[in-house]
């Protein structure tokens, strides 16, 4: 799920981000949620309260319990809402089931189904990395983090329609790093845009995104040598002042845009709140071009 979050509160060190790895994979023993007064409740009571934010479902999209969703994304304003309700019934003496019924009915249990294409916003790309036609007539601006699964897959299926439109589709790529969840989000950002000095954004692109699970430091700088970069030069870049203000300029451009999280693609300018999968986007580029070619005549 693309975490929501406001990026100044995400810009923390690598030690914090490891802690809060660490406490996902903990979600179903932890005693105490972000955001979740459990005060007035008996022993017996709070773990009744647990054991419903366990099973409940969040409604914000992400396929989480609301317990889960409350550690790993704490800034999720659903699974703070549902388990201020469900907590608030449980005090009121409500069953486990009660509870989470009622959180359900409560305007938390659903989530408004957004525009396919929100309202245009502008967002900064003169710099980025870009793959297509400098003229096409529809630009895709992805804001992505090297080490989010699904930016993994979006690599896929993002290719797959610039393969479909190969002389009307153009990729803007952006830094978005989630560092308090992936703690090497950061200098995979850093690496990329060090390796678009020399050229070869693309080929660190994709064999980070290749190797994922790997990404590291370390395995960076391997990487970065075997696809032919002056190791000299990368490494100073990696390090540089320019190269962190500039993923930190990237992010502030998602932000101001309305990323809530990764990855977030753009068509033209207009948030696309759809799947990424070919068969999914195909009508909205459609659309997309029937509506810039009716804006001719």
């Amino acid at each position: 799920m693309r975490s929501p979050t406001s990026r100044s509160k995400w810009i923390i060190g690598i030690a914090l981000g490891g802690a809060a790895l660490l406490l996902a994979q903990e979600w179903q023993t932890v005693t105490n949620l972000t955001a979740v007064d459990f005060s007035g409740l008996t022993p017996a009571r709070k773990s009744l309260a647990l054991k419903a934010l366990r099973a409940q479902a969040c409604t914000c999209g992400c396929d989480m319990k609301v317990a889960e969703c409350r550690v790993k994304d704490p800034n999720c304003s659903y699974s703070r809402g549902l388990a201020s309700v469900t907590v608030g019934a449980i005090k009121a003496g409500k069953s486990a089931d009660e509870a989470m019924a009622e959180s359900k009915a409560s305007k938390f249990g659903t989530r408004p189904t957004p525009k396919l294409l929100d309202d245009p916003v502008p967002i900064p790309t003169l710099g980025s990395p870009a793959m297509g036609p400098a003229n096409a007539r529809i630009t895709l601006v992805e804001f992505s983090d090297f080490q989010c699964p699904y930016c993994s897959k979006a690599v896929v299926q993002i290719n797959a329609t610039l393969k479909a439109y190969p002389n009307d589709v153009r990729l803007i790529f952006k830094q978005y790093p989630l560092m308090e969840l992936h703690p090497a989000a950061s200098v995979s950002a850093a690496a990329a845009l060090a390796a678009h000095q020399q050229g070869k954004f693309w080929q660190m692109h994709d064999v980070m995104f290749a190797n994922r699970p790997k990404l590291s430091r370390q395995s960076i700088l391997v990487w970065a040598k075997e696809i032919g970069l002056d190791m000299n030069r990368f490494t100073a870049d990696l390090d540089s002042d320019a190269t962190k203000k500039a993923v930190l300029r990237d992010q502030a451009d998602g932000d101001k845009a309305g990323v809530e999280g990764t990855p977030t693609v753009f068509i033209n300018g207009q948030r696309y709140n759809g799947d990424l999968a070919p068969d999914a986007i195909k009508p909205v580029i459609e659309g997309e071009l029937k509506r810039l070619a009716g804006a001719k005549k």
